[in-house]
Parts: structure tokens; sequence; C-alpha cells
């Protein structure tokens, strides 16, 4: 069981990464044929990576700040394993299901804006959110309904798969 778990986090992992992997390449590709002038810009270039560190620190905050409040109250006790026994419908995940995507979905801009690459930021970065949130609605929420059952269901009627609220986001994103 846990070395079933842990090798679906290292898929998941991985497509993660081929994804961001992929997107900088197309980005430079067709930022070579579309948008040359902007490759060569010393302003575009310090504006993006001022907005893109941004956007890495707001990703690192709301995955860290999910994370630890899914390990502090997604465990029964004695259960260290990193896949949560206990359906956490609390703090973050109170006001949307799954805050932790919901940051990580901050990857793919954030990485355009470090690069620089105005293709990955406009055409890539978009796709790999919505590849993001197909993939969690296809594989993560099936799982959770399978896992939690009828509680899951009623925390789907409940609460919504992501939220813009400012009192949510601000539970996501705050400084811990």
């Amino acid at each position: 069981m846990k070395k079933e778990m842990l090798r679906a986090m290292r898929g998941r992992f991985l497509v993660w990464l081929v994804l961001l992997l992929l997107g900088a390449a197309a980005g430079f590709i067709m930022d070579w044929f579309w948008f040359r002038a902007w490759l060569f810009n010393p302003l575009w270039h310090v504006g993006a990576l001022l907005v893109g560190v941004l956007l890495f620190s707001l990703l690192r905050r709301g995955a860290r700040n999910t994370g630890r409040y899914l390990a502090q109250h997604g465990h029964a006790a004695g259960n260290s394993s990193f896949e949560p026994d206990r359906l956490v419908d609390s703090g973050p995940y109170s006001c949307m299901r799954h805050p932790m995507h919901f940051a990580l979905l901050l990857a793919p801009p954030a990485l355009a804006f470090l690069l620089g690459s105005l293709s990955f930021l406009l055409i890539c970065a978009p796709l790999e959110m919505l590849l993001i949130v197909v993939l969690v609605k296809l594989i993560e929420e099936p799982g959770a309904r399978q896992k939690f059952g009828d509680a899951y269901r009623d925390y789907q009627r409940r609460v919504p798969f992501f939220s813009l609220r400012r009192s949510c986001l601000a539970a996501l994103f705050r400084r811990s």
C-alpha cells in the first residue's frame, strides 16, 4: 500500500515536471518566431522576473500552508503516511475542496514569468492550468469519493472546487 502511494506521488510529480519543462521549451520556440523582440528586452525580463518571484512565493506559501494543515488534521493517531486517512473540511479546506491544487495552479504562470517567455505565459501556461484542473477533476475527486464515500459527497455539495473569495485566499496564502 505504501509503495503504491509513493509510486503514485512520484508519477504525479513527474507529470508536473514534464508539463512545466515542455511548456518552457515550447514557449521559447514560439517566442523565437513570434516574440523575438521580447526575448531581448531587458525591461520585460526585469518586470517578468519580479512577477514570477511574487507568484512563486504565493505558490510556495499556499502549498506549505495546506500541506501543514493536512498533515496536522488529516491523520488518525499513529498514521505517518503522506496520504490523509480523514476527510479534512476545516481551515483552508472549508472554503474550497482543493486549496493545494489551487496554489499549484500558479506554477505554470510563475515559471513563464521567471523565464520571461511570453508564449509560455499566453499559450502554454493556460493550457497546463486547464489540464491540471481536468486531472484533479478526473483523478483526485473520484479517488476522494471512493475513499471517503458519502462524507465526501456531502462535502462536494457544501464546498466549491475552488474559490476566489477574499477570506478564502487570505487563509490559503497567509504568512505563517
